[in-house]
């Protein structure tokens, strides 16, 4: 079993391998010198028929098998000699007309499709046979309708009617026609001939009689220039007799204004010599002037560089010392003036924090006093109160008090007020200044029950038992007041 198998896939793989080669082989390209022409099925045309070929230039296709086949038409030119001999013109006369046609098979659609009708499967020779006998049909027709002066002397028109004629009879079988070159044009009765035989005596007539006009105008011209010549030379010798005469007249006048110009420049040189010598001498004052200029310019320039320059130099230096001083007393100032300013803005907010927090401490008073101003000085009073005290203290603090000496005769002073020691300590009492006139000289008024209270006056209290008597043994001493 596994033998037929592997020779099954050998034959499948064999079978394969062969329809590929065929296709291969069967795919045909058709180069340029050539016409692949496909016969067989090859499809339907316009009138639904079968067509006989299907033609291909410079392509390729693939040739079925069994239903198509295929062969290829060559494009080489073929080049046909025409020896055309007592062909009937126009008017009667047989002449010879050897010619060289060139043809091949044309690549036009159409065209092809004729040439692979009626020329597929032909050789070379046959196709030019082919074409001989159309060619030799038409030139004997195109011929027959032109007179011999026409071919002969209008070779153009000849060929554009063969050309013409012959091309449409050769589209028919497939063919184009490439050139036609027509080498010679003979006739039996020897009137192309006489024609040029008639040319060619007319042509050596007109050169004799335009040789012999020649000659006449040169003779005539030989006259007239001997003519001319002896008119032209008496002439020219009247005219050398009289330019002589004039040449010499020209030579005088010419040697008389030579002297008289001579004259003229030795006198313009005279002139101009003393001219320059006074120019020069001019010229030798103003340099010698301009030199002295320069000079005095150059001692100006000496003494300005040796004085003026170091003294401006000096002026510069002192100018942009000035300057310099300037801009750093500026520089000093400006910045002694933003020191102060930052101080003063430093001690006016410090000054508005203290205002601010007595402010705000001075609100809080007054919102613990119930807003009523009399109890908050009384409180502020009160609380200041140790202060004030101790200024009145201060006031007599420093008094040195080290020795009072009183002379007393223990009498009551005036209007029954005590003695005259205990008078002396209630005004030194007194002299401290009451709390009223301390409030009034700041600005500020004295509450009721203070003002009420500073009016007792304290007087030292000096009795009998106190009052000091002098002693019997003793002179009056020195008492020391308590």
């Amino acid at each position: 079993m596994g033998q037929y198998l592997v020779l099954m896939v050998t034959l499948a793989i064999l079978f394969v391998f062969i329809l590929l080669v065929t296709f291969l082989r069967r795919y045909k390209r058709c180069p340029s010198d050539r016409i692949l022409v496909i016969y067989g099925k090859v499809g339907k045309g316009v009138t639904a028929e079968a067509r006989s070929s299907r033609c291909i230039h410079g392509g390729a296709a693939f040739i079925w098998p069994v239903i198509q086949d295929y062969k290829f038409l060559d494009l080489t030119p073929i080049s046909i000699e025409i020896n055309l001999k007592s062909a009937l013109s126009k008017q009667n006369i047989r002449v010879d007309v050897p010619s060289i046609f060139t043809v091949g098979i044309s690549t036009e659609a159409g065209v092809m499709s004729n040439a692979a009708e009626r020329l597929l499967g032909l050789s070379q020779q046959d196709i030019s046979n082919l074409a001989k006998d159309i060619i030799f049909g038409q030139l004997r027709l195109v011929v027959a309708t032109m007179d011999i002066e026409e071919i002969n002397s209008n070779r153009d028109l000849f060929l554009d009617a063969v050309s013409r004629n012959v091309e449409a009879e050769l589209k028919k079988i497939g063919l184009k026609l490439i050139n036609v070159n027509v080498t010679d044009i003979n006739d039996e009765s020897g009137y192309i001939q006489a024609l040029g035989k008639e040319a060619a005596a007319k042509a050596i007539n007109d050169a004799k009689k335009s040789v012999a006009e020649k000659n006449r105008d040169g003779s005539i011209g030989e006259a007239n220039a001997m003519k001319d010549q002896r008119i032209q030379v008496s002439s020219a010798n009247a005219n050398a007799v009289e330019g002589e005469n004039d040449a010499k007249i020209q030579i005088a006048n010419s040697n008389a204004t030579r002297r008289e110009k001579e004259a003229e420049a030795e006198r313009k040189a005279l002139a101009a010599e003393k001219v320059s010598q006074a120019k020069a001498l001019e010229e030798a004052y103003a340099a010698e002037q301009r030199a002295e200029m320069s000079r005095a310019d150059k001692t100006k320039a000496t003494q300005t560089a040796d004085i003026i320059i170091p003294t401006q130099i000096d002026k510069q230096k002192i100018e942009i010392a000035a300057e310099a001083i300037a801009e750093q007393t500026r520089r000093h100032a400006k910045g002694e003036a933003d020191a102060i300013f930052m101080k003063m803005e430093a001690q006016g907010k410090g000054i508005f924090e203290i205002l601010s927090k007595q402010a705000n401490g001075f609100e809080k008073l007054m919102n613990s006093a119930g807003n009523d101003a009399q109890k908050a000085v009384m409180m502020m009073i009160a609380d200041k109160l140790p202060e004030l005290t101790k200024i009145q203290v201060e006031a007599i603090k420093n008094l040195k008090i080290d020795k009072v000496t009183v002379w007393d005769n223990m009498s009551s002073g005036k209007d029954g007020k005590g003695s005259s020691t205990a008078n002396f300590f209630s005004s030194m009492l007194g002299a401290i200044p009451p709390f009223k006139d301390l409030f009034n000289q700041v600005g500020m008024e004295l509450p009721q029950f203070l003002e009420n209270t500073s009016k007792n006056v304290v007087k030292p209290d000096v009795t009998e038992a106190e009052e000091i008597k002098p002693d019997k043994k003793d002179k009056p001493e020195n008492i020391k007041g308590k």
